[in-house]
């Protein structure tokens, strides 16, 4: 079975949107809907990816930039798939897209929680920052 990672579209939205919500540490909310996904990827355009095996997306991850600093958000690999690379390989094509758009440092979050986590992204040599905080705020819709 060939693995190809290749830029996220909004036609895998449902078959992302199930692997996140299948995967532990991804934690999902209203800001997960389709229309925000395919507002994300226009404002983003091939940073973010998948791993697609025949039919099935079996990796995903969200990448973008404010113009400053890139971002990663919903970094899952089905559990079946774990172990080969995919992740690392997935972290490696957004870091690329980030540095040819001109982009020095990239960010990322986690949840404290989130374990495995954490020791996947300190094995990838990312330093996991003790401190800052994070701290978020819901706009009511117009």
């Amino acid at each position: 079975m060939a693995l190809v990672i290749r830029p996220m579209t909004i036609t895998d939205f449902d078959a992302v949107r199930a692997l996140w919500a299948s995967c532990e540490g991804v934690g999902l909310n209203d800001a997960d809907r389709p229309e925000v996904l395919r507002s994300y990827l226009d404002r983003n355009p091939g940073m973010s990816f998948v791993v697609q095996a025949d039919n099935a997306i079996v990796g995903a991850v969200l990448c973008g930039h404010d113009g400053r600093r890139g971002y990663l958000n919903h970094l899952a690999v089905s559990p079946a798939y774990r172990h080969r690379g995919l992740a690392r390989d997935l972290v490696d094509n957004c870091l690329t897209a980030l540095q040819k758009a001109g982009i020095g440092k990239c960010h990322l979050f986690i949840f404290s929680s989130n374990q495995d986590g954490r020791n996947f992204w300190r094995k990838i040599g990312w330093e996991l920052r003790e401190d800052l905080a994070v701290a978020s705020r819901i706009l009511a819709p117009e």
